[in-house]
């Protein structure tokens, strides 16, 4: 019988809500450079590398839930800051409703 692996299971909770909490830190902070993402991130004792970061932040931009503008930098090039599109607030949302909901039926079970 194979054994189950707490930290797998960790690690695919995380993934499974990684899009919300990256979605919820732009939305608190209005805009966000990937620095500013990765930072409240880790305040949130989720440690995220940009390799991961940047895949998700794209294929959430081609999804219309993202949108960037560039902006200059005191210290350095034009940083891209990412910003919530209309369609990404909805979704943000909607997952968070869902996400309620979620843990309102497991607290029910634990």
């Amino acid at each position: 019988m194979e054994e189950i692996n707490t930290e797998k299971i960790k690690t695919q909770m995380r993934k499974g809500i990684l899009e919300m909490c990256i979605l919820s830190a732009i939305n608190k902070s209005k805009e966000a450079y990937v620095s500013d993402l990765i930072d409240a991130l880790k305040s949130a004792d989720m440690i995220v590398v940009e390799g991961t970061l940047y895949p998700l932040l794209t294929r959430l931009k081609n999804a219309g839930l993202l949108a960037y503008q560039w902006k200059e930098s005191t210290s350095g090039p034009p940083r891209k800051y990412y910003v919530l599109t209309e369609g990404g607030k909805r979704f943000l949302e909607e997952t968070v409703k869902a996400w309620r909901e979620l843990q309102t039926m497991i607290n029910k079970l634990i």
